[in-house]
């Protein structure tokens, strides 16, 4: 097992006029290439600061952070940045588009960023919106898409800088269910495809079923690993179990799509 992200006894602690608040606390993590990571917990309880925290977006009070095998809490602004641009992938649950921008120009400002010679550029730009399914949508704009080609937009940017680690921040937020669902299938197939190592942001229990492992945050804290797989999770903070989780008890589990594959077809079906 490769690991391309790992966090060690990460902690933040803000200071507020109230007092001071631990965001997070002493939080043991690690992601695989190839393995798609679900973080929940409900909305307070440390989700966004915990990817920020492995991102390089937000420095920890405490603890480290690894990307492959460069240690990002020991680098300077400039080389962090240097990192982040070459290293992760981002995905905003608000998008994050420029308006005036096609679908392939927002597709492509990481790269030129990154100062990727051009006809790299037009060719991983071409990619990432083939892999996503939007080859035909290219020189339309964000207000020309719905909600979910926006998405998927977003996604294709995070990969076509060709990442180690892809990071969603509640990606399915503002979708909805179906289109949610569509959306973390494809998350899925290309943190498998691709040799991905995915951590994501979400509450939605119909979601945690596309991951390999949840983690469960409470209060800034790590209260459970699973393996919806049905692998054991690693850490000492590991617990496999058949319990739904406490939101779950409003949706039908027996028709819930436990895999990638159940999903499409469930999709498929009510077509």
């Amino acid at each position: 097992m490769t690991l391309a992200l790992r966090g060690e006894k990460l902690s933040r602690t803000f200071s507020s006029a109230a007092g001071d608040v631990h965001a997070c606390v002493d939080i043991d993590i690690e992601v695989a290439a190839g393995e798609l990571v679900v973080v929940r917990g409900a909305s307070g309880a440390g989700k966004t600061t915990l990817l920020n925290l492995l991102g390089g977006l937000d420095a920890p009070t405490s603890g480290t952070v690894w990307i492959g095998d460069v240690e990002a809490t020991a680098l300077d602004e400039d080389a962090l940045a240097a990192l982040r641009r070459e290293r992760l992938g981002f995905v905003f649950q608000s998008f994050g588009l420029i308006p005036i921008l096609s679908a392939a120009e927002n597709v492509e400002l990481p790269l030129r960023i990154a100062k990727t010679p051009p006809a790299e550029r037009d060719a991983r730009v071409a990619e990432a919106l083939k892999l996503v399914g939007l080859a035909d949508h290219a020189a339309q704009r964000p207000t020309e898409l719905s909600g979910g080609q926006q998405q998927r937009v977003g996604i294709a940017r995070a990969i076509a800088v060709r990442p180690h680690v892809l990071i969603a921040d509640e990606p399915t937020g503002q979708l909805d269910s179906r289109t949610a669902a569509t959306v973390m299938d494809l998350i899925g197939d290309l943190v498998h495809s691709q040799g991905l190592a995915a951590i994501v942001s979400t509450h939605d229990p119909l979601l945690v079923q596309r991951a390999d492992r949840v983690i469960e945050l409470h209060d800034g804290r790590v209260t459970s690993v699973t393996s919806v797989t049905g692998r054991d999770a690693a850490g000492p903070a590991a617990a496999t179990t058949d319990a739904p989780a406490p939101d779950a008890e409003e949706h039908d589990e027996s028709h819930t799509p436990r895999t990638r594959a159940e999903a499409r077809e469930q999709r498929r079906t009510d077509h």
